[in-house]
């Protein structure tokens, strides 16, 4: 093999597998090795072995994901890679996509393994020429990937005619602005439409509205799946599932499909192009809303004196909205939106909901898309109790996704305020504020965060936040404060 015994190697594998998703084959053991000597020959370690016992020692901190992301993931891309899809995604599934969102003006694409930016950027300038009225619309592009200098490229938006190969000449003279020295940066209008963020597929919680990864219309993640475990893939592709919208669209390469999508999306083509489409969620029976009578009435006994006798109280059932909750609640967790929110509009008809469950409806909505839904739920249970901060909380998630930023600060700062320790609203309002260019304001709720997480234990699940853990939430706020990629 090489200078790393051959079980030291195996063992580094699996590490790196558990923490990042990448698996290398038998085959692909050597490109493991030969990146582990790359990277300990940049970084000055005094040996291959030194850097082995410096990464599986301990837990996967940033640092080693940061050092290691870059040299064991590829970023070979370009504009407009694989055109088939793209003359697909032009001339049938985004004018489709644009006929059925009319009335709500609102798509979502998210980019997952977006390397340096040409895809999402092409996703962009594609949306640009076929939604003349784009300043009406609210359109959200996500590129994510766990290679911060990938992404921090990309956010620069800076490129060579590399990046320009097999791509028509009106692409460079349209939307990209041409520097010294031959590189061509993305015309600003572009760029504003996509937000780039760190994200790792194999441990990061999707779907989720505080990482925007919810009800997604068109996910892209190729050449991305062919580097994970089985295991890892199969939690990837349930986790894309549960991220897009009934019959919304994942593209994928159909080798890279044929390993992990199992049932979960339904191939189509498209114009020559293979797309893969979520299946809507079938519909739960409705129950009856009307008491059922008693077949016979009973008749009236004669007067005799009872016998007392103690009898031991009957176990409590639970009430008819409990059980509603509990079952929808299961549906949830399980990426059964469209049944959770059937289970509780049914149980909202019969026994009513309380403000846990109106605000479980509410997140239920949102996941599907269904904004107006989801905010209508929420000012029901604000309505019940104005001092719920969950309420308040929740509430400003959705007018974030609705664009009514300002309003979103203003819920957020109520949440604080009525519970000062909620985490995860300090890191959302940290986020929303960076993005306004407040940035002192920014820093000052990051900081409070990161004072209250040093509290909890690493691996204790944070409240209200789709399940990210406290070690994970110290890793992206200390990347926010060091200037890193937690948002465009």
């Amino acid at each position: 093999m090489g200078r790393i015994p051959e079980q030291i190697l195996q063992e580094l594998n699996n590490f790196i597998s558990s923490f990042m998703g990448l698996h290398f084959t038998e085959s692909r053991l050597q490109d493991l090795e030969r990146a582990i000597s790359a990277v300990s020959r940049d970084f000055g370690f005094e040996s291959e072995m030194e850097l082995v016992r410096w990464i599986i020692s301990g837990p996967p901190e940033r640092e080693k994901v940061e050092r290691l992301a870059a040299y064991l993931t590829v970023g070979e891309t370009y504009f407009f890679r694989d055109r088939a899809s793209f003359k697909a995604l032009e001339a049938d599934i985004v004018p489709e996509l644009l006929r059925a969102r009319e009335a709500a003006r609102r798509i979502r694409v998210w980019s997952a393994g977006c390397s340096t930016g040409e895809e999402p950027y092409s996703i962009a300038i594609l949306l640009s020429r076929l939604v003349p009225d784009r300043e009406n619309w609210n359109i959200s592009i996500l590129a994510t990937d766990i290679n911060p200098a990938a992404l921090r490229k990309a956010q620069e938006g800076v490129y060579t005619d590399w990046s320009f190969r097999d791509t028509p000449v009106w692409l460079k003279e349209r939307y990209f602005i041409k520097e010294r020295g031959g590189a061509y940066r993305i015309d600003p209008a572009i760029g504003r439409m996509v937000t780039f963020s760190y994200l790792n597929l194999a441990e990061d919680a999707y779907p989720s509205l505080l990482n925007n990864t919810n009800a997604i219309d068109i996910l892209f993640c190729r050449n991305v799946m062919m580097y994970f475990s089985n295991e890892v893939a199969g939690r990837v592709m349930r986790g894309f599932h549960n991220c897009v919208v009934d019959d919304g669209w994942l593209l994928m390469s159909p080798a890279e499909a044929i390993r992990s999508i199992a049932n979960l999306f339904t191939p189509e083509t498209r114009n020559g192009a293979i797309f893969y489409r979520k299946a809507e969620a079938p519909k739960r029976p409705r129950l009856t809303l009307f008491r059922e009578e008693p077949v016979f009435h009973p008749v009236p006994a004669p007067s005799i004196k009872p016998v007392l006798v103690q009898v031991p109280p009957a176990p409590q059932a639970l009430r008819p909205e409990a059980r509603g909750y509990d079952e929808a609640e299961k549906d949830y967790h399980r990426g059964m939106y469209a049944r959770a929110a059937a289970i509780l509009e049914q149980t909202a008809l019969g026994a009513g909901l309380d403000e846990r469950g109106m605000l479980l409806l509410a997140r239920a909505y949102a996941n599907q898309g269904r904004l107006d839904e989801a905010a209508t739920w929420c000012e029901k249970a604000l309505r019940q109790d104005i001092f719920n901060a969950a309420a308040h909380f929740l509430f400003s998630t959705i007018m974030l996704e609705q664009g009514r930023g300002e309003e979103a600060v203003k819920g957020l700062e109520k949440a604080i305020y009525l519970d000062q320790d909620f985490i995860i609203a300090h890191f959302v309002l940290g986020n929303l504020l960076a993005s306004q260019g407040r940035s002192q304001a920014s820093e000052r709720h990051y900081r409070v965060a990161l004072k209250l997480l040093g509290a909890l234990p690493e691996e204790q699940a944070i409240d209200a936040s789709d399940g990210i853990m406290a070690g994970r939430l110290k890793e992206i706020i200390t990347m926010a404060l060091d200037g890193g990629t937690v948002g465009r």
